[in-house]
Parts: structure tokens; sequence; C-alpha cells
């Protein structure tokens, strides 16, 4: 999967210029379906990004030290769920923003220029409308059938083709994809794949 996320990266960049900075393999965190977060993100490819959600956990501030630090040992970017006051106290590289948020994006580049800024979508005009309040990318779910309770529809790669064409920006596939399903997206413009369970060790 590393690697289709690494081949539509350098895609990306070539084609668009400007994502150069945007990791090709972002690791979402779950606390149900990746109990050990920590062990994945040691196995992760450099250059990778870990979206670390705590959805309110009392040992968020500690689980999300002990992440940065493999991220800084590894090379790997440090993103933090919904919650800019955690990634400010944690020293992340960014912030990743549920679909109803994205509308504070531009505000959150505002105050953190350095920050890579994503969003969650889940239809075409929820990614322009992301895109267009400053995200630097959005991450579009449901790509296959997924495991997640909250799992839409899956729209396969034909559709994700056609959203990411119409997005007018970076767009990150999650849902249903492993090693063997990452092949069907090279020829989507994806900007790179996000997985939860997928990178599990």
């Amino acid at each position: 999967m590393a690697r289709t996320a690494q081949f539509l990266g350098r895609r990306a960049r070539r084609r668009k210029g400007a994502s150069a900075v945007l990791p090709p393999l972002l690791f979402f965190t779950d606390p149900a379906r990746t109990p050990d977060p920590e062990a994945v993100a040691a196995n992760l490819p450099r250059g990778a990004a870990v979206v670390f959600r705590a959805f309110g956990a009392p040992n968020a501030e500690a689980q999300g030290a002990r992440l940065k630090a493999i991220a800084r040992r590894r090379g790997l970017l440090l993103l933090i769920g919904a919650d800019a006051d955690l990634a400010r106290a944690l020293g992340a590289d960014g912030v990743h923003l549920p679909e109803r948020l994205a509308h504070r994006a531009r505000r959150v580049k505002a105050a953190h220029p350095r920050w890579i800024v994503t969003a969650a979508a889940h239809s075409t005009a929820a990614a322009r409308r992301a895109l267009a309040a400053g995200a630097d990318a959005v991450v579009v779910s449901t790509v296959f059938a997924s495991r997640s309770a909250s799992a839409g529809r899956p729209m396969g790669a034909l559709r994700l083709a056609i959203l990411v064409r119409r997005a007018g920006g970076a767009v990150y596939g999650l849902g249903g994809i492993d090693m063997k399903k990452a092949r069907l997206l090279k020829g989507t413009g994806l900007t790179g794949i996000a997985a939860v369970d997928g990178l599990r060790t």
C-alpha cells in the first residue's frame, strides 16, 4: 500500500506542483479499530503521517506525546484530529478537521501557517467546500466497502476519479483500502491514500 501511495504522491506533485509538502500515506488512529497505534506508527514508511484522533480520551496528551516521539524518530508527520489546542501542545505538524468543522480551515491556517490542514469530505460538494475554505487536502470516504460503523455506501474507483477531478485540489481516498485494492486507485488522480485498520501490524 505504501508503494502505491508514494506512486500517487509523485504523480500528484508532477501534476499540481504545490502538493510536495503533503504526505502520500495517512494512518488514522481509532480507539476500537487500532488499539495499538504506536505499533502501527513504528512501522510506517518515512514521509507518512499519523492522524491521531483522541476522541476526548483522558490520556490524549500522553498518547499523543508518544506518537510524536515515534514520528520524530521515524521521519513521520503528526496531525491531530479536530483539536488545535492539543496539536499546539504536542508540537504537531497540523490538524485534521471533520467535515462539520472544515469551514475553520482558513482560520487554523492563519493562526498556524506551517501546519498541514486536512478535512474529511463525503461528497464532491463537501470536498469543494473544504478546499475553498482553505484546507490543504480533503480525505474522501468511503472508497471501498469498509468495516467502519460510520462508513457510507462505497463509491469505487471510477466515481472516486470523477470526484477528484471535480474537487479542484488535493484528495486522499479512505475506506476499505488494502494492498490489493490500492492498486485500483493508480489512475484516479489521488494525492495519496488514507487508512485505519488497513495498516495494522
